[in-house]
This record gives structure tokens, C-alpha cells and sequence, in this order.
């Protein structure tokens, strides 16, 4: 039923994947990328003026991808002791898609490869109709020698920049009425009245049995002008200090304080802005997780690394197309408020949900002389949005 259902006789063989991904190298792995950003390029200028007024915030970072085998070219061992390949990450925050993957050994630096990947991005989103594109990455993200001519030609940055010995002696030379408070982004009013707060069994053991402990109790912020060595310009350098409480049981030990810095060329950003900027880049680790644990995408099962390549690239394909249906489903101005919310939520969605919701639909295929039909058998509430879906594609 299912083949007369796709109009088919066969399916290929499972077996035969791997021997398609060993076909493929280097450059026919980035055709094929781009191949996909060609159609997504299509996907986001059918979106409303809306969706181009925003910054288009580039993330990019590494992961881990383990293997326990022994014959896996390309493969090596990590910092950390675990063998396999290190999956590199480029992704638009604004839609969460992964842009670009990449794929070298485990003991390659995160960063390597990304400036490649970084400038075709940008290429690809201006291209798109985006105006202002912003570049966030950790610490080994801060590519010193590349900070000049991406701020040359417009683009922004907010990245981790690490804390050296003479940043942190500039920030401890600043006077204390120049730091100011952290401020955090509000959280939602809660309408209901507040609960009371659990005991915290942990806290009471930690002081229980006289444990040091490390507590942080202020986070203080200032800025300040600093060039990097491979720079000709300056750039802000916002220092974040945090006041950590150094306890063992009741008793405070010591106060000591750990700054972490964050280096921009976003004028229009404030120091607290550029902080929390900086944070809402680990939203890419829920993306990492999905393309690791939804879709299966950042798994090495073949025996190379252009075809483990490969297989990544068209695996994380799955979620690149649940987020076209996010973009996709149409909105009626009449149910503007509730259509807007399941594309928002649609887009949000881990990928078991999709797959529930969007996929693994019970039907009926019914055959008849000129017609398959396909006669839905269950209910769920997505229902109205995946046949709105239909009809739009």
C-alpha cells in the first residue's frame, strides 16, 4: 500500500547508502549545500517584509562526533580523549537552519573552516534580501584577522573573546563607579499566583557536610576600546565581572572576581545587549542536539570522512525541511494571531513532535483506476495546518 501510495515499484535498498555517500567529495559535498541554499534562498523571499527588517544572526560552532570503530577514515581523537570527527555548524538563528556543515577530524581546532563558511553565509543571506547581518561565535570564534574586512563591508559581530592578561589588568584598572549591573533580560509576568519554593536538598548537603563551594553573587559590566594585535582599528570590548563567593558550610572563605570579555563592532548595541547577545548564541546547542538526537544527522555510520560528509549534509536535510514548513504555511489575515503561533511553534518544534504531527499520519491509500487516494485515519491538532500546507505546495 505504502509503494502504491508514492506511485512506485521499489524503494532502494538501505544497504545501498553508504555506497552512494563514498561517491562524493569535498566539492560535490559543497555543491550539494549549496544546491539546498539555492531552494532556501526561494523559501525566504516568499516571507513578509517582516522576516527581512531583523539582522540576520549568524551562529557557527563545533561538536563531537564519537565513533567506537576502528576503520573509519579521517577519524581521530579529541582533547578530551574520544576518537571520531569534529561536525562543524553554521546555522541562521533566526529560522534555526543549518546553512553549512562541515567535517574534519576530532583533533582539528572548532574554528577551522569557518571563515569559508562564514563568508558564503553572508553571501547567501544578502543575497536572500537581508540588509544587516550579524556574526556570533565563542571565543575561538573571535578570528582576529578576518575582524577588519568583515567590518569593512557591513557586517557585525558579536563574538567570546578570551581573557588575557591584559585585558583583565585593563578591566581591574577601570574604577569600580564606572561597572554597572548586569541587566538581564525580563522574564514573563506569570498570571497565577507565585508558588513557594522547594527546599533545595542540594544546597542543604553541600552545607551539611562542609563542602567548598563556589556561588556567584554580582555580575557587573563596563566597556571599554581595545585593538587586537592583528587589527588595525579599535573595537568595544565589553567585560563582564563576576563577584564569586568562595564558601565552605556557613563559612565565606574568600571573594574573588572572573571576568569574561565579548569584542563588537555593534554600535547600536548595548554593553548589557552585547552580553545577551552573546548568551542567546547557545540556542545553537538546541539545534546541535536535534541534528544530533532528532534527525540523526551528525552520526558517522560509513567508513569515510567525505562520506560521513555526505551523510550529515543530506540527513540534516530532515530538519531544513521542517523549518521550509514552518515558513511555508500560509497565513489568513482573518486567523492572522493563531496561524502566526503554529508557524512560530511549528518552527520551534523538535523534530519527534514533527515526525508525529506532520508524518506519521495513519491513512488509507485507496487505488482506483485513474486515482490514489490517501484517506486520513486519525485526528491531532496539526491536522488543520498540514492540510493548509498542501495546498500551498
Amino acid at each position: 500500500m505504502f509503494l502504491d501510495g508514492l506511485g512506485t515499484e521499489s524503494l532502494p535498498d538501505p544497504t545501498t547508502a553508504g555506497d552512494f555517500c563514498r561517491r562524493f567529495d569535498a566539492a560535490s559535498i559543497i555543491a550539494l549545500q549549496e544546491a539546498v541554499n539555492r531552494a532556501r534562498v526561494k523559501v525566504w523571499r516568499g516571507q513578509p517584509d517582516a522576516f527581512f527588517q531583523q539582522p540576520a544572526v549568524i551562529d557557527a560552532d563545533a561538536s563531537i562526533v564519537p565513533t567506537d570503530a576502528q576503520t573509519k577514515a579521517g577519524m581521530d581523537i579529541s582533547y578530551n580523549g574520544i576518537w571520531g570527527y569534529s561536525a562543524l555548524v553554521v546555522s541562521l538563528a533566526n529560522t534555526k537552519e543549518p546553512l553549512y556543515l562541515g567535517l574534519l577530524g576530532a583533533n582539528r581546532p572548532s574554528h577551522e573552516g569557518v571563515i569559508d563558511y562564514y563568508d558564503r553565509a553572508i553571501a547567501l543571506c544578502r543575497q536572500a534580501g537581508f540588509t544587516e547581518i550579524r556574526l556570533r561565535g565563542d571565543t575561538d570564534f573571535s578570528l582576529t584577522t578576518e575582524l577588519d574586512r568583515w567590518d569593512q563591508d557591513g557586517v557585525r559581530f558579536v563574538f567570546g573573546y578570551d581573557a588575557k592578561a591584559n585585558l583583565i589588568q585593563q578591566a581591574e584598572s577601570v574604577e569600580t563607579e564606572l561597572y554597572h549591573e548586569l541587566v538581564t533580560r525580563t522574564e514573563a509576568q506569570i498570571a497565577t499566583p507565585a508558588r513557594t519554593r522547594p527546599a533545595n536538598v542540594k544546597d542543604d548537603i553541600v552545607r551539611e557536610r562542609n563542602y567548598k563551594v563556589l556561588r556567584q553573587t554580582a555580575q557587573d559590566v563596563v566597556e571599554f576600546s581595545y585593538r587586537p594585535g592583528k587589527c588595525q582599528r579599535d573595537y568595544r570590548v565589553v567585560a563582564l565581572r563576576k563577584n564569586i563567593s568562595v564558601e565552605r558550610g556557613e563559612n565565606v572563605l574568600f571573594s574573588e572576581y572572573r571576568y569574561f570579555f565579548y569584542i563588537t563592532n555593534d554600535p547600536d548595541l548595548t554593553a548589557d545587549e552585547v552580553i545577551n547577545q552573546a548568551r542567546q548564541r547557545c540556542n545553537q546547542e538546541n539545534l546541535i542536539s536535534q541534528l544530533k538526537s532528532g534527525v540523526r544527522a551528525l552520526h558517522a555510520p560509513v567508513n569515510t570522512l567525505c562520506a560521513n560528509w555526505a551523510y550529515m549534509t543530506m540527513a540534516a536535510l530532515a530538519w531544513t525541511l521542517k523549518a521550509w514548513c514552518a515558513l511555508l504555511l500560509p497565513v489568513n489575515p482573518r486567523w492572522a494571531e493563531r496561524h502566526n503561533e503554529q508557524r512560530r511553534r511549528l518552527l520551534t518544534m523538535e523534530f519527534r513532535t514533527f515526525r508525529q504531527a506532520f508524518i506519521e499520519i495513519p491513512c488509507q491509500i485507496v487505488t482506483t483506476s485513474r486515482r490514489v487516494r490517501w484517506r486520513v485515519l486519525a485526528y491531532n491538532q496539526w491536522l488543520g495546518a498540514f492540510f493548509r500546507l498542501i495546498d500551498t505546495l
